[in-house]
């Protein structure tokens, strides 16, 4: 005859804390706050004594005799006896549930005291007021959730009698209206308080916090007794703490200390921990053991009780602040705790940006004057300036400026340079001015359409506030909002443990990481930040500013010996700044991009000159849509000068600096391909060019000749232009641009907002890159590209190659490297670990 099956054991109706895991036992049974007190004791930290009664069972607390089991019990573990006045103790009823939930009913926080025994638990403490507060806190839990005490005669208690009356008035209201006086039994007090939170657990409110988390209406509560250890309040309290100093980082108890009895609502605003009986070192071997069990910056509640620690609850901290969380995943990988590529795993890109650039400290007390487009991060505060004249002449004098424009052109260059930060009502993320101003690493908001200027008038308005030019804004680049007035500012300083964490996020990415950088200065922060190399050199940036006349000479020369003249002082002064830049880019390579300029970017939007033949010109050119016209590989075939002039600069500048013992690996960039035959030409005049060095100093300089893809036509035919091309490098903002047919300087700021809102699009396909139609485009075209030729060189060199969700996206597709403004190189480093990862490479 078979045995009969066995039942399965029952769960006992009172577990110690400790006990429930060795017993079988998870939070399903013990509750989510059971379970972490399990885990506590089995890390042999100094924990509060406690007993649960598990989910299913705790009904059975509402039972005296249970709930004497159950102090009974608490007494042995603790050898003290509750509600004695030698060595008091007393009793704290606390509920959880089998998950994390929000809504549940409030801690009853000092179960014990009676008339009998206040009076030497207050000499004890040496506060009778923090004990009678504590004492009205339970009656009236109890009186109205389990005594059935009308709630407005006790509100009408609370508010007529004084503090220290307030006790005795509640006791004497429960004696005649309750179901039964307040009992001075610890048994029955601590069955009384079951029920309460039983009660609140089941009424129409507890029901409705539980189906607002989606969680079912009969899910199950524990409930947990622990041990209240009574002492002198002077080496006594309670608080919160966690394992990191926020704004440092570094492993150093951090939080706040009350005096008196734990409550879930701390009565003032508390001490700092250093005020607390022995200081912080009581904590800190805690934390760093919790630190290293949750693998992530650990919060605690804890007690003090006459010098003697307690944890209350421990937990992993979800969003420690950048700086903690960074150097919390260093140490930890020292410690051998995770390996290295978990550390980089464990650093989100975003936190990369944060320490690498100014932020706000707000207070919420800010005057918002007004928000746009985050363009460039950072933060800085300083006069408005509505001019790019006035920017420079208040920056010469040392003042701190913020120039506000409607949007910027080349020759506002010096003056974005010099100023604090840049605000344009016009404009996006991949506009004039928030390429430049990353370029540089200046805060920037652009798109700002709410934002009305008055030149004439030198004011700014926006929501009901006019300022004046001279007035003190703050711009906050992250967020994308300006501020009036000073705000404080807590400055870049980037930790140590950042070089460390980014170096072993360069051991495990696949991806290269290069910089867009035009002059030395860039280059050298690039550089230093990490970069590999130039990925995009914009050879018509480096006639900003003071040499802007320059390139308007070439473009609007109208005879052959002012042509010649022009071209003449392009060439001197392109090979002097790429002496500069080769020699800050050392021995890596460098992809320099020929002449690609937008005539409607070079020429005064004023249309005054001082030349008449050059208005007379630029009437002649004058286009309707300059994005689409005659610029990139167009200008250089009408102008067939043009590229081997750039190229013969850039050629002569290596031979200089090779001299030097610098050998750069130069790549020549030809713009705005979309007929193969224009790039077959173009890389016929960069030849001629080297062949004329060659024959000039008797060097062969080695280089690379490739193209740039910014076209949906360029893209769709990479295997033809990968006959010709070395490398092939997609400019994602053009390529965007064109892809959707959106004007990136006008949609940002007036559309993609609502497009956004309206669920059409969930980010600017110019900040995230779209991978549905332009990745489409990419995807054909390094298939084809290497379909020709298999070990062709691919990279992007748009805005994309920055932000950490457009790498992730990219880096499925098969690029070689990606490139980006200097002050987001660390990110782009970061971010390309976490593509091989998600990747499984």
């Amino acid at each position: 005859m078979p045995a009969l099956a066995r039942p399965a054991p029952r769960v006992a109706t009172l577990v110690p804390y400790g006990q429930g895991r060795v017993r079988g036992l998870g939070p399903e049974e013990l509750g989510v706050h059971g379970d972490q007190m399990d885990r506590l004791v089995a890390l042999g930290l100094p924990t509060v004594t406690g007993v649960t009664v598990p989910v299913g069972r705790s009904r059975e607390l509402t039972d005296v005799a249970v709930a004497r089991e159950a102090v009974d019990l608490v007494e042995e573990l603790t050898g003290h006896i509750v509600g004695s006045t030698d060595r008091p103790l007393l009793l704290r009823l606390v509920p959880s549930t089998p998950v994390p939930a929000t809504g549940l009913p409030p801690d009853v926080p000092a179960l014990g005291v009676n008339l009998g025994n206040a009076d030497a638990i207050a000499d004890l403490i040496g506060r009778e007021q923090r004990l009678h507060d504590v004492w009205t806190t339970v009656l009236t839990l109890i009186a109205v959730d389990a005594l059935d005490v009308d709630p407005d005669d006790v509100d009408d208690v609370m508010a007529d009698a004084d503090d220290d009356a307030r006790v005795t008035a509640l006791l004497e209201l429960i004696a005649q209206k309750g179901s039964s006086p307040f009992p001075d039994d610890p048994a029955e007090q601590l069955a009384l308080a079951a029920r309460a939170l039983l009660r609140r657990w089941d009424s129409p409110r507890g029901r409705r916090a539980r189906r607002a988390q989606n969680l079912p209406d009969d899910l199950g509560l524990a409930l947990h007794v622990q041990a209240l250890h009574v002492g002198p309040w002077e080496r006594s309290g309670h608080g919160t703490a966690v394992s990191r100093n926020p704004d440092t980082g570094a492993l150093q108890p951090h939080g706040t200390f009350h005096r008196g009895v734990s409550r879930k609502v701390a009565a003032g605003a508390g001490e700092p921990l250093s005020a607390m009986p022995g200081g912080t070192d009581l904590l800190r071997h805690t934390l760093a053991t919790l630190e290293h069990h949750f693998r992530s910056v650990a919060e605690v509640t804890f007690e003090l009780r006459d010098g003697k620690l307690a944890l209350l609850s421990a937990a992993a901290v979800d969003h420690p602040s950048p700086r903690a969380g960074l150097m919390l995943a260093v140490d930890l990988a020292n410690a051998g705790t995770i390996e290295r590529a978990a550390a980089v795993r464990s650093v989100r890109p975003s936190v990369v940006q944060e320490l690498l650039h100014a932020q706000l400290r707000l207070t919420g007390a800010e005057q918002q004057l007004a928000e746009g487009l985050p363009a460039s991060p950072g933060a800085a505060s300083g006069l408005i300036a509505l001019s790019a004249q006035r920017a420079l002449e208040l920056t010469a004098g040392g003042v701190a400026t913020v120039l506000i424009s409607t949007e910027t052109t080349p020759g506002d260059i010096p003056a974005l340079i010099a100023s604090s930060a840049v605000v344009t009502t016009a404009g996006g993320l991949a506009s004039h001015a928030a390429v430049v101003a990353r370029g540089a690493g200046k805060p920037a908001v652009c798109g700002v359409t709410e934002l009305s200027l008055d030149r004439e008038r030198g004011t700014v308005t926006a929501r009901g506030q006019t300022l004046h030019e001279g007035d003190l804004v703050t711009v906050d680049g992250r967020s994308g909002r300006i501020y009036v007035g000073s705000i404080d500012i807590r400055p870049a300083e980037p930790p140590a443990e950042l070089d460390c964490l980014l170096a072993w996020a360069d051991s495990e990415r696949q991806l290269g990481v290069r910089t867009n950088a035009d002059t030395a200065r860039e280059t050298e922060v690039a550089m230093r930040l990490g970069a590999e190399g130039i990925g995009l050199c914009r050879t018509e940036h480096q006639f900003l500013g003071e040499r802007l006349p320059i390139v308007r000479s070439f473009l609007l020369a109208e005879d052959e010996e002012a042509h010649r003249q022009a071209l003449r002082a392009l060439t001197d002064a392109q090979r002097e700044d790429f002496t500069a830049l080769l020699r800050a880019v050392g021995d890596r390579p460098v992809t320099v991009r020929l002449l690609d300029a937008p005539l409607h970017e070079f020429l005064p939007h004023d249309e005054q000159y001082d030349d008449p033949s050059h208005a007379r010109r630029a009437v002649e050119l004058r286009e309707v849509n300059p994005m689409l016209g005659l610029r990139g590989v167009r200008l250089a075939l009408l102008n067939e000068e043009l590229y081997p002039a750039q190229a013969e600069a850039l050629f002569s500048a290596w031979v200089a600096v090779s001299a030097e013992g610098i050998t750069p690996s130069l790549e020549v960039m030809i713009p705005l391909v979309s007929i193969p035959q224009e790039l077959v030409l173009a890389i016929g005049q960069v030849h001629r060019a080297a062949d004329r060095v060659e024959r000039q100093t008797g060097v062969r300089v080695p280089y690379l000749v490739g193209s740039m893809v910014e076209t949906p036509r360029a893209a769709l035919m990479a295997d033809r232009l990968a006959e010709h091309a070395d490398f092939l490098s997609f400019g994602t903002n053009d390529l965007t641009q064109m892809t959707f047919g959106f004007s990136r300087d006008d949609v940002e700021s007036r559309l993609l907002a609502h497009y956004i809102g309206e669920g059409l699009l969930s980010a600017s396909p110019f900040a995230e890159f779209d991978l549905d139609g332009v990745g489409a485009l990419v995807a054909i075209a390094v298939e084809k590209a290497r379909s020709v030729k298999p070990g062709i060189k691919l990279g992007i060199c748009g805005e994309h190659g920055g932000d950490a969700v457009s790498i992730l996206r990219l880096a499925p597709l098969g690029l070689d490297y990606v490139s980006c403004s200097p002050q987001r190189v660390p990110v782009a480093r970061l971010a390309a670990a976490h593509a091989a990862a998600k990747d499984g490479t």
